[in-house]
């Protein structure tokens, strides 16, 4: 999360991802972060619901950047890339101990 935030944090300088390029970052990053909150709380909504909340408070702080701007489809490619990420990682269990 804090990678997020460094990285929206940088104005833009013209140099970045090109269209739609950004939108599969933008869906990988945030899949990540579902995933690996889905594997940390081992549920597959509260995983999803910190991820997407994450990327709204980002895409709003990343309004007040000089040179980026917010926009619907950057958090609609975040909401998927962090549904599916949650869904997976929600999925994954530690390995069972064996029994003494």
């Amino acid at each position: 999360m804090g990678l997020l935030w460094w990285l929206s944090s940088q104005p833009a300088t013209g140099v970045g991802l090109p269209h739609p390029w950004d939108k599969g970052a933008h869906f990988l990053a945030y899949g990540l972060l579902g995933f690996l909150l889905g594997v940390a709380l081992r549920d597959f909504r509260p995983a999803f619901f910190l991820a997407a909340l994450y990327g709204v408070v980002d895409e709003w702080h990343q309004s007040f950047v000089p040179g980026r701007e917010a926009f619907g489809l950057d958090l609609l490619a975040d909401f998927l890339g962090a549904y599916l990420g949650a869904r997976w990682g929600g999925r994954w269990e530690a390995p069972k101990a064996f029994p003494p």
